[in-house]
């Protein structure tokens, strides 16, 4: 699948590919056609990706083959073992977690993950969680933090779910509670943005000692569409509400929202999965020996002042 964006690239792409059939069944010698015809859509390939705007880059954090938080689970870690259920209400399919090892240290993982069919997607309620998805990542924190392991959180959500039955459960206090029990986990945690990061039901898991976004992701506190259906009352302006949002990883690191920009391969990270894998994975691993270092209440102290600092009050 490619974005209307990426259409000259795909019509080039098309053409090398006719340039190559053609080539063999006529025996004819275009190897300096095919070789300027590679160069021309590498070049293409590095303007168009590196010139992205911010609407573009929301659309490949979308883009339905990019890798979701159990791939990247799945592939850095050695093994893992899924945990279930809140002990309260029922096992939220939008909010997985549990414990995996990567190179022989052991760490709990947790994130939102969204579907890759129509029965996925139905299953995992498009990666939007109820108040008891995140009651079960506060409980899977808490036996991370009594089991002295280190936790990993990915955030891929459109936000929430905001149905009736999510606010008669509790949906603010739930998100609220983990927001102030997060600050106070005495364990190193880590957050990474690898798709879409909004509002509250990104920021119920993104309290961490580091905040990391992927390369073709956003974090805001309202989408681009749902900014454009209010200020404009049409989802027309939603590119207009994109710039004026400044929801990407260079806008974020720029007002110091978050930590750090990890690197994507050219084209988004379901270009080359393995790499991004391996990338994610040894980006894990040199944070949490940095944070290994630092006593547990000099992180907490740390935490809460990285978060205390955002912003600005007038009084």
């Amino acid at each position: 699948m490619s974005l209307e964006f990426e259409q000259p690239i795909v019509e080039l792409e098309g053409k090398l590919v006719e340039m190559k059939q053609l080539a063999e069944s006529s025996q004819v010698d275009v190897s300096d056609a095919v070789k300027s015809l590679e160069k021309k859509i590498q070049k293409l390939r590095e303007d168009t990706y590196k010139n992205l705007t911010r609407w573009q880059r929301v659309q490949l954090s979308r883009h339905p083959e990019r890798p979701y938080t159990l791939d990247y689970i799945y592939n850095i870690t050695d093994d893992f073992i899924e945990i279930h259920g809140d002990r309260t209400v029922k096992d939220d399919k939008a909010m997985v977690g549990g414990f995996g090892t990567i190179d022989g240290q052991t760490m709990m993982f947790v994130g939102q993950q969204k579907g890759r069919n129509t029965k996925q997607r139905q299953m995992r309620n498009f990666g939007m969680a109820n108040p008891e998805g995140y009651r079960k990542a506060l409980r899977l924190f808490r036996m991370a933090e009594k089991f002295e392991k280190p936790i990993v959180v990915f955030i891929d959500t459109p936000g929430a779910y905001p149905g009736f039955e999510a606010e008669e459960r509790g949906q603010g206090e739930a998100i609220a509670r983990n927001i102030k029990e997060m600050f106070m986990l005495k364990v190193p945690v880590i957050c990474i943005i690898i798709g879409e990061g909004a509002s509250g039901g990104a920021l119920g898991i993104a309290i961490g000692d580091k905040v990391l976004m992927l390369e073709n992701t956003w974090y805001s506190v309202i989408s681009p569409e749902s900014c454009s259906s209010i200020l404009w009352r049409s989802w027309d302006y939603k590119e207009q509400a994109a710039e004026a949002l400044k929801l990407t990883a260079d806008d974020m690191k720029g007002f110091g929202l978050i930590d750090g920009i990890i690197e994507e391969p050219l084209g988004g990270a379901h270009r080359d999965p393995s790499w991004m894998y391996e990338t994610l994975k040894s980006r894990i691993k040199k944070e949490l020996k940095a944070l290994d270092e630092i006593s547990s209440g000099e992180r907490i102290n740390m935490r809460i002042e990285k978060f205390s600092d955002m912003g600005e009050v007038v009084e």
